[in-house]
């Protein structure tokens, strides 16, 4: 943390005042604090012990610190800004805080879903929004977690997305039209932007802002069917529920053709997202519209929802 109480009650930050050795505490629970400094380390407080501090849950590592100075000077250029704002109604300190509504929350180290699901639910039932931004040991790679799953969010122009912080390379991330084919690995689109670079605010309003039409294509898996006799044999219980289905329709998965399986890629299914406060339950009927009327064998073209939208109202809806 950044923010600290001096012996007289002041309010310091160590990003931007000279400190001395003296006694500093917690502004949220009054504890005492260790002033951390040296040539490798920024200078920061740090909880001696935090089982009475309700709000600040951990301290925090060097990438955690060097992303939030970070954004702190990047959003403070153009925007009013708070560093470490305490939010008392749902126990919460928002590392960065935009305009009095927005919560930047910068997460590096993994947390319990139940967490996530609660402090989420806490800023907005407190009428502040949160974008979670991701560490390194948390960005997306070849398939999602469980975990990663619950800080994904959605726009029509971009679908599912998330946003990622690379400070080695000073880099913020978005990785958006999120797929997943039918061996659950990822598919996606990527745009960054440096460090510093910019209004931060516009930028993390991309998904929302009208653009060009997005897209791209991914090839079909030639050995899907052998795939998945495979997964069946072995009794992966993702693919023993989905025969499970198919035999409540009179199908058996093992009888199916390359060409049923079109298309092997699809948007990330439904399910509880923690970040998505609005029915999106359409986006997956208007894209399964769209192919059975669009089959192809070898390749498949992805489109944000918005593409899919416009197309099921033109061609579907009579």
């Amino acid at each position: 943390m950044f923010l600290a109480r001096d012996e007289r009650g002041n309010l310091v930050n160590s990003l931007e005042d000279d400190l001395v050795k003296q006694d500093y505490t917690c502004p949220a629970c009054g504890s005492m604090l260790q002033l951390r400094r040296g040539q490798s380390k920024r200078a920061h407080f740090a909880h001696q012990s935090l089982k009475n501090c309700q709000l600040f849950h951990e301290n925090e590592s060097p990438e955690h610190l060097g992303n939030k100075q970070a954004l702190f000077y990047w959003a403070k250029k153009d925007d009013e800004v708070s560093l470490e704002f305490p939010i008392s109604q749902c126990q919460q300190i928002a590392d960065i805080l935009v305009r009095g509504n927005l919560a930047l929350e910068i997460q590096c180290s993994p947390i319990r879903q139940s967490i996530l699901a609660e402090r989420s639910r806490g800023y907005r039932s407190h009428g502040f929004k949160v974008l979670w931004l991701l560490g390194e040991k948390l960005w997306l790679k070849e398939r999602l977690t469980q975990l990663q799953r619950g800080f994904l969010y959605f726009s029509n122009n971009m679908g599912f997305y998330v946003w990622e912080l690379d400070l080695k390379n000073e880099l913020l991330r978005l990785k958006y039209l999120l797929h997943q084919d039918l061996r659950g690995k990822l598919h996606y689109k990527t745009k960054e932007f440096p460090y510093g670079k910019g209004n931060l605010l516009e930028i993390l309003r991309i998904p929302y802002q009208k653009q060009r039409l997005q897209c791209f294509t991914v090839e079909q898996d030639r050995y899907i069917c052998s795939y998945i006799r495979q997964q069946l044999y072995y009794q992966n219980s993702y693919w023993m529920k989905k025969q499970s289905q198919a035999y409540l329709v009179g199908k058996n998965l093992l009888n199916l053709n390359f060409q049923d399986w079109y298309p092997q890629v699809s948007p990330i299914e439904n399910g509880n997202f923690y970040q998505v406060d609005k029915d999106i339950s359409d986006y997956y009927l208007h894209f399964k519209s769209y192919y059975e009327k669009n089959p192809q064998l070898k390749h498949q073209k992805l489109f944000p929802p918005a593409f899919y939208q416009q197309y099921f109202l033109k061609n579907v809806v009579k």
